[in-house]
């Protein structure tokens, strides 16, 4: 099965989400909608209305990334401080809890700030060494660009809805 991007120049963010709701009209089953792409030169709103919503994993990051932070924070700090239990501590614990839970909350935030921005690399696809996507300098300046990724035969249906619908420009591009 030949896969293969198409993109697609239009004037305005109007005709490109027209040309997206009517191809979501068509309910073609080889379509799967995290393969469609909105490229713009500025922010549009509507996008999620148009698109969808579509899943956040940089949250997942943070998560684990506070998690392990602090966890391996406060391991960490205990351990160094279960290791001094043959000096006399005056009648004070081995391990005390409340000044460690300040440091556990720092490593906590520091886990989770340098994990998110890990994730969020690595959700980005950087560093992207090889261009791999179509692209226009048009999109650029001032025209809205739609980009599908589907087999063959979706894409012949793509490129009808496209035209049907006065796109300025397509390029096409085969992956696998």
């Amino acid at each position: 099965m030949t896969i293969k991007r198409v993109l697609g120049l239009f004037k305005d963010f109007d005709q490109a989400s027209a040309a997206l709701r009517e191809l979501r009209e068509a309910n073609l089953p080889q379509l799967n909608w995290d393969d469609v792409t909105i490229k713009s030169p500025i922010e549009h709103p509507d996008v999620e209305d148009v698109l969808g919503v579509r899943s956040i994993p940089v949250r997942n990051y943070t998560l684990i990334g506070a998690i392990l932070g602090g966890s391996l924070g406060f391991l960490g700090i205990a351990t160094s401080q279960g290791n001094f239990f043959s000096q006399l501590k005056g009648g004070k614990p081995i391990i005390p809890f409340p000044p460690d839970f300040v440091l556990t909350y720092e490593m906590l935030i520091l886990g989770g700030v340098y994990i998110t921005v890990l994730g969020f690399l690595i959700s980005a696809g950087l560093p992207h060494l090889v261009k791999k996507d179509l692209y226009s300098v048009a999109v650029s300046e001032d025209q809205v660009g739609v980009m599908v990724r589907a087999n063959a035969h979706c894409i012949a249906e793509v490129r009808k809805i496209f035209e049907s619908h006065k796109v300025l420009s397509m390029q096409e591009e085969v992956v696998q």
